[in-house]
């Protein structure tokens, strides 16, 4: 288990970015114990560049799956 600061966080250029949709920057934050993942988007203002933010619990996450096949024999089937 990582040492971390409470109420601090990091962030990373993201380098596996594919689309615009993905975060331009990655990584943690730790709030009130809790862990949490980190994305930023550079985005462009009318006073200029800021970055845009979005956090999620860590426990919230689950790698997407493909959807499962299901397969019906005709002996299944109630008609």
């Amino acid at each position: 288990m990582e040492n971390r600061k409470d109420n601090s966080g990091v962030l990373f250029k993201n380098d596996k970015k594919e689309s615009e949709k993905h975060p331009d920057y990655k990584g943690n934050i730790t709030v009130g114990g809790q862990d949490y993942w980190l994305s930023a988007w550079i985005k462009e203002g009318k006073s200029g560049k800021f970055m845009g933010l979005a956090v999620s619990p860590k426990e919230d996450y689950q790698p997407k799956q493909a959807p499962k096949k299901t397969s019906f024999e005709d002996e299944d089937l109630p008609f």
